[in-house]
């Protein structure tokens, strides 16, 4: 793609860590570019290379059947964040910015669809556990001392970035530390995009109604347990009660059980997305409302679960 191709471009909204742009060729095409913060921008330590991460996701995602993500046209990793993503743009439009909000019978059959497609994504499987970047390690041979590296990098950009926790930063650890022996029940690792909240699920309208139309915005990928994925799908509630979710899932090949195990581990994965989402609001310098916000919806969950994490 040269300039003289270029037809109109305009910023899109919505993301809160890289600029993101429509641009439209003069054949017609439309692409996506992302580009992020410049390199004096302070990162968390998962966040270097991950337009890499991004790219990988849809160059795998983009072989599994009935599963629709952007198909990568270029991409320049170089620096800690990386130069650029161009990709295709996908049809629809996020969930939330729906109108009207998908319900009853309507919102089952997406759900149900969004199952069926992650039980597809997550039959796709690595030689290591990890963030691919390497960012905050090398893949590990087992689930257990990959994610202690994950969480381990997090608690340290909250001591960088001087980031009030719940507790302090070594009963934290220990926390998890003290939950890790479940994670050995995971022994093959799955690519998990982790950030499948309703805002990065798009949805298309077709004669035959509304349908699953891309899934998008893949960051925050890495190999692990294909559990760890619930969080996002559910944010905020209890996937165990996305019933269509769960039988789309299920019909498409995945294993959902809830044993007393399964709970343990949801409950990690759901405190290091807390701690995440917590502690990246310091660089990227949030507002007071975003803070607030952030407080009540992830702050005070988090330390309930620190509290509370045997129950």
């Amino acid at each position: 793609m040269s300039w003289d191709q270029v037809a109109d471009c305009r910023s899109l909204t919505g993301g809160t860590f890289n600029a993101v742009h429509l641009v439209g060729l003069a054949d017609g095409t439309r692409l996506v570019v992302k580009i992020p913060p410049g390199p004096d921008t302070p990162l968390l330590r998962y966040e270097q290379g991950i337009l890499g991460t991004e790219a990988l996701y849809y160059q795998l995602a983009g072989r599994c059947r009935d599963v629709t993500v952007p198909a990568v046209v270029a991409l320049d990793a170089t620096g800690a964040a990386g130069g650029y993503l161009v990709m295709t743009e996908c049809p629809g439009s996020p969930w939330p910015e729906l109108a009207p909000v998908p319900s009853g019978g309507e919102r089952a059959e997406l759900r149900a669809e969004l199952g069926r497609q992650v039980a597809r994504l997550h039959t796709l499987t690595g030689t290591g556990f990890g963030y691919p970047s390497g960012a905050v390690g090398p893949l590990r041979g087992s689930w257990r001392e990959a994610f202690a590296d994950m969480v381990n990098a997090v608690l340290a950009d909250a001591g960088r970035f001087a980031v009030t926790l719940p507790r302090p930063a070594a009963d934290v650890q220990e926390w998890f530390t003290a939950r890790a022996a479940v994670l050995d029940e995971v022994t093959t690792p799955v690519l998990v995009h982790f950030d499948l909240w309703d805002g990065n699920i798009l949805v298309e309208a077709s004669s035959a109604g509304r349908r699953v139309g891309a899934l998008i915005d893949a960051e925050r990928a890495f190999w692990g347990d294909p559990l760890a994925e619930f969080v996002s799908l559910a944010l905020f509630s209890d996937i165990e009660q996305d019933t269509a979710f769960l039988q789309g899932y299920r019909a498409g090949g995945g294993a959902a059980a809830f044993d007393l195990a399964a709970r343990q581990r949801l409950r990690l994965y759901q405190a290091y997305l807390y701690l995440i989402m917590w502690v990246e609001a310091a660089p990227r310098q949030a507002s007071r409302e975003r803070l607030d916000w952030l407080h009540d919806r992830v702050f005070r969950p988090l330390a309930a679960a620190l509290d509370n994490g045997s129950r």
